[in-house]
């Protein structure tokens, strides 16, 4: 008997072996598609909460053990894949990446499946979702990749549904949402294995697979609940307006290229201004020049004649690198300070030389800040501005087409974070107007460059959350948790390596 378990433990290539890897890595396949839909241009956020049950089943139930780990491989890095399809042409190492996020998914995924049966499923739903968000949370890190993927994002179209990530940030609502995966998945993996085994012989107990569900629809409940009653539609009172030109001024512009730009961005200035926008944003790099230095009694008199904040997004190439900056110019014609881009777009090349100050200007309209496009993209940036003060934000942003439907989400959840109120000009193809709780205001999407004057009523933030004094808690507390069940597994393993060894 003994002999012949140890037979059927290893991977042979019979038929049922080729059954399994093939369902199992069908089920993985399935999980990365749904998780993929789940983001836009998709929007089928529901599918967000149940993707990796597909991936968890394949990992514990399906595939051959020695292989398991490509369950987890395909079920993320499909996704990955999926979600950045396109966005990166002409950046070879960014293509790549879901090919990275694949393997290192992959070498996890191999010890998932020993690991639980060690433990007996008894950490399964918490070191899940703690080893997600914790992931996550190092990713958070790296320049090149950023919130890019977080699970929350899903959520962006439910302002009702996100106030609570004022108080747990992004990483709070990621945490929800992979626990309800991995309680799901668990209560799934429990019915198979009472299917499989009969009563009273199931690897997992259905008993504790009901409780976890249980307690993860007690979490999204009380989540849901507090959320709706923090979120308010509050009136507004600060006319601002997003310019977007379709174009810029390139560096190697003559006088004739410079003059027909400044007419261009002038003549949306003036109709955002006809509209009655009092803080006007322009979009990321549109001069190749300071402001300051270069066309001075234009920009002073475009910004007196429309009695108007102008935020001014600038690049200069210099010896020492760019520097990628924005200015605030007052209707009196005062330059109020100049913000360095926090995060550069490091994989294609780009360089922040004056970045690390985060200036917040008190004006007749509130305190105004700017941040950087790329800078949506991590959490540290727009809480240091808002701490600061900060009550409206302007973002100019450079994207590309392959992000249009992607970027402006971030938008929202820096906004709610941080209880401001936030305006993305865009070069070309995404601009929003975004309040303290998430309301989109005004939105523009365009695969193709188009011009477009956005022009909306927000009210002042109050720069006053939890997240600005706490940071990012969640993932730091879920970085611990996911490093100590990696102590555990080590722990275990060895134990039971020792309880062998004397055993023989």
């Amino acid at each position: 008997m003994q002999g012949r378990e140890e037979v059927c433990r290893r991977p042979c290539l019979g038929s049922s072996f080729l059954f399994r890897l093939a369902a199992g890595l069908a089920l993985s396949a399935l999980g990365a598609i749904m998780f993929t839909l789940a983001f836009p241009p998709y929007d089928l956020w529901f599918l967000a909460y149940f993707w990796m049950i597909p991936v968890m089943v394949s990992l514990h139930r399906v595939m051959p053990e020695r292989l398991s780990g490509l369950a987890m491989g395909v079920g993320v890095g499909g996704f990955f894949w999926g979600y950045f399809a396109g966005m990166f042409e002409g950046y070879p190492f960014m293509q790549w990446l879901p090919l990275f996020i694949g393997i290192i998914a992959t070498i996890i995924g191999f010890r998932e499946r020993p690991f639980h049966r060690r433990t007996g499923y008894r950490w399964f739903v918490l070191q899940g979702a703690a080893l997600w968000v914790g992931i996550e949370m190092i990713r958070g890190w790296i320049p090149m990749v950023g919130t890019w993927g977080f699970a929350a994002y899903t959520m962006y179209q439910h302002p009702w549904f996100i106030q609570p990530i004022s108080i747990f940030g992004i990483y709070g609502l990621s945490l929800l949402i992979m626990l309800i995966n991995f309680a799901l998945a668990q209560l799934v993996l429990a019915l198979i294995d009472k299917y499989r085994h009969g009563g009273g012989k199931e690897i997992i107990s259905p008993g504790r697979a009901i409780k976890w569900t249980a307690v993860a629809g007690v979490l999204l409940l009380a989540w849901g609940v507090g959320s709706f009653n923090m979120h308010e539609i509050p009136e507004p009172d600060l006319p601002v307006a997003a310019v977007q030109p379709a174009a810029h001024i390139s560096r190697e512009a003559g006088e004739e290229g410079i003059e027909k730009g400044l007419h261009i961005i002038e003549e949306k200035t003036r109709e955002a201004s006809a509209r009655g926008a009092r803080f006007i944003v322009w979009p990321e790099g549109y001069l190749p020049f300071d402001p300051q230095e270069k066309e001075t009694p234009f920009f002073k008199e475009l910004a007196g004649e429309t009695e108007a904040y102008l935020a001014i997004g600038y690049v200069l190439e210099t010896e020492k690198g760019f520097r990628n900056e924005a200015t605030v110019l007052s209707p009196g014609g005062e330059f109020l300070g100049v913000y360095g881009k926090d995060h550069p777009v490091t994989f294609a090349g780009e360089t922040s030389i004056t970045r690390g100050t985060y200036p917040v200007y008190s004006t007749e309209l509130g305190n105004l800040g700017t941040i950087i496009c790329y800078d949506l993209d991590f959490t540290d940036t727009a809480r240091k501005i808002a701490a600061n003060g900060a009550q409206v934000i302007g973002v100019p942003s450079f994207d590309w087409p392959a992000i249009a439907h992607k970027h402006y989400t971030h938008v929202i959840f820096r906004a709610v974070e941080n209880r401001v109120s936030m305006i993305k000009a865009d070069v070309a193809y995404n601009s929003a107007i975004i309040d303290a709780y998430g309301n989109i205001v005004d939105l523009y999407i365009s695969r193709e460059p188009e011009e477009a004057v956005l022009v909306g009523k927000v009210p002042r933030g109050s720069s006053h959350s939890l997240q600005i004094k706490l940071g990012d808690w969640i993932g730091w507390i879920s970085l611990a948790f996911m490093l100590s069940f990696l102590g555990l597994d080590v722990y275990s393993s060895l134990r039971k390596k020792n309880y062998r060894i004397k055993r023989n």
